[in-house]
């Protein structure tokens, strides 16, 4: 077997590491047994007063929570606002432009009848003022017509019935073409 030989340098270090791991594992092993009881005393402590904390944080969370919807109440009364005189611009331009529509709708059928009435004129066909006048007449020759025939005549006896007479239709002459 192979025997490490210790060099006489080392040997002071070695002594001296030896004596600080010792102090040191001491000093260690206290530390650790404080950070044990430390934690111990804070779980307990946590146990004790967690209701309370626990109460608080949600007393807390409750006035976050009405302090946020308040202010997005006001942010959305705000919009709803903004959204409504929108709205009434929206509107008020809708029924500008609907008037000038309207207006134009009519300017464009007064000079559509004028034009048909002035081409009417131009055929000759009668106006309407013409046509209620002519029924009128025709209104009143027709009671006339009604008591005409209600003269007393022979009894049972059938009064004439007038008949246009038409003209006999004369043939057309037949055309001689020429012959070459």
């Amino acid at each position: 077997m192979v025997k490490k030989t210790r060099s006489p340098t080392a040997a002071p270090f070695e002594l001296a590491a030896g004596l600080f791991d010792s102090a040191l594992a001491g000093h260690v092993k206290e530390s650790a047994q404080q950070i044990w009881l430390a934690g111990l005393g804070a779980f307990s402590k946590a146990q004790e007063e967690g209701g309370r904390v626990f109460e608080a944080l949600v007393q807390e969370g409750v006035t976050l929570q009405r302090k946020t919807q308040t202010v997005a109440e006001e942010k959305l009364s705000t919009v709803s606002a903004q959204v409504s005189a929108r709205m009434a611009e929206v509107t008020h331009k809708v029924d500008e432009a609907s008037a000038t529509a309207t207006g134009q709708w009519d300017r464009l059928e007064t000079i559509f009848e004028q034009r048909v009435a002035k081409a009417l004129a131009q055929l000759g066909a009668p106006q309407a003022r013409e046509l209620r006048e002519l029924t009128a007449k025709v209104e009143q020759l027709s009671a006339q017509v009604a008591k005409l025939a209600a003269v007393p005549g022979k009894p049972g006896r059938k009064q004439p019935t007038v008949q246009a007479k038409t003209p006999p239709v004369k043939p057309a002459p037949k055309r001689r073409t020429p012959r070459p």
